[in-house]
């Protein structure tokens, strides 16, 4: 106790003593009251270590678990709200993307003939929220009791690239790829060379330089695209993956087409898709209203059941050699870090008090304007996901990790 005692006082003195203005930014004691606390709250939480990091996909209220999986701080997260959106214009994305659902009126074929549009705004406004909490890998994954969330999403990367039998040398497309933390570890544990297809300008520039600081630039690249739509060759890539990201997507059948034709033949696209299951009752209304709180928090058009995604896949061309929900068997529920009711110390920004602390203090820096008005928005509808995929998760009507593995045959002669 001596020893923690004596070096989080150093962490005290070492954050106190900061610096605590932004260049460019208008000091006040507020601002400065903000500065010192953000800093002193992620030495304390870096003080506990990374045996429970809060550390994917669209993921809602990331924002509360930073512990030793993201590098970002709070500062990062406040000057990162609105990706390439101009700051001032940040409220106005806010209400244009909360039109585009359900709870706002908003209508289903709307987002999707509108998809790339809600998509970018979406990601525009949430990722750094996303990686301040979550880390780089914006996605979940079943957990063995014991193991850390940071270990178990390592874990679920490896097992896709374990599936997909990734050869060292090999090209590799990973469709959707977020920020890119699982294809430089997928390209580090694999020995092969990972691109990243992405169509939002703000993830891809922090992207890059996230692979410049993992020194991964040779093996791991990125392209600005609309996976509806690559700009690719026929018979591209080795293999393909999709992290919980072609949920995104208006039309699977029309997207796993566009995969089946960059694939060479006789290689594999395995996914996690986030999916309704078939206890969804689409007539009860609490099913409803938790299925509209995922999408307006998560960015999707709309979530299809799994059989749908099955479907798709062979109509696509694919052969399907085996799919799975693996929430199914997870020892450890997938929705455990955004559930309200698990109380840990080392997760206390998850809790109902931590929520409520985080909340007010996101309202803080708005007001000093270290965060662009509508950042209490976009923690709202964030808020209000957590609650929906925890709700589905409960009920096990929702899945984020419905597991396939499909081939494209050698012949398209079916």
């Amino acid at each position: 106790m001596g020893g923690r005692g004596e070096k989080l006082g150093k962490r005290v003195k070492w954050v106190y003593g900061r610096k605590s203005t932004l260049e460019g930014t208008r000091s006040s004691p507020a601002s400065d009251w903000v500065v010192f606390l953000m800093d002193f709250s992620s030495e304390l939480f870096a003080d506990i270590g990374p045996n429970y990091p809060l550390s994917s996909s669209p993921l809602p209220l990331l924002f509360f678990g930073k512990i030793a999986m993201s590098k970002a701080g709070a500062l990062d997260l406040a000057s990162g709200v609105g990706g390439k959106i101009d700051k001032n214009e940040v409220l106005s994305a806010v209400d244009q993307y909360e039109k585009y659902h359900v709870f706002y009126g908003g209508e289903e074929e709307e987002r999707k003939a509108n998809y790339s549009d809600m998509v970018n705004k979406y990601y525009d406004l949430v990722t750094s929220f996303y990686e301040f909490g979550w880390g780089e890998s914006f996605h979940f994954a079943p957990r063995w009791k014991g193991e850390s969330l940071r270990e178990s999403i390592k874990r679920h990367e490896h097992f896709l690239a374990l599936q997909l039998g990734l050869k060292p040398g090999q090209k590799v497309l990973d469709i959707g790829c977020g920020i890119g933390g699982p294809l430089r570890e997928i390209s580090k544990f694999s020995s092969t060379s990972v691109t990243g297809l992405n169509n939002n300008e703000y993830q891809i520039s922090r992207g890059k330089e996230l692979n410049r600081i993992a020194g991964v630039e040779k093996t791991c690249n990125f392209v600005k695209a609309d996976f509806m739509k690559m700009p690719f060759p026929d018979n591209s890539f080795d293999a393909v993956y999709a992290i919980e990201a072609t949920c995104h997507a208006p039309d699977a059948y029309g997207c796993y087409k566009e995969i089946h034709r960059v694939l060479k033949p006789g290689q594999c696209f395995a996914a996690y898709e986030w999916c309704m299951t078939d206890s969804f009752d689409p007539n009860n209304q609490e099913h409803q209203k938790l299925k509209a709180e995922i999408e307006i928090g998560d960015g999707l058009p709309d979530i299809r059941l799994t059989g749908k995604c099955l479907e798709a896949l062979k109509q696509a061309g694919f052969e399907v050699i085996w799919e799975k929900d693996l929430a199914v068997d997870s020892p450890v529920p997938w929705y455990l870090p955004l559930d309200t009711s698990h109380f840990s110390l080392s997760s206390f920004r998850l809790t109902t008090v931590g929520r409520f602390i985080t909340r007010n203090m996101v309202k803080t820096l708005e007001y000093v304007r270290l965060a662009p008005k509508g950042s209490q928005r976009v923690q709202s509808f964030l808020e209000q996901a957590a609650e929906g995929l925890v709700g589905g998760g409960k009920k096990e009507i929702f899945t984020p990790m419905y597991f396939f593995l499909a081939r494209k045959p050698l012949s398209d002669n079916l």
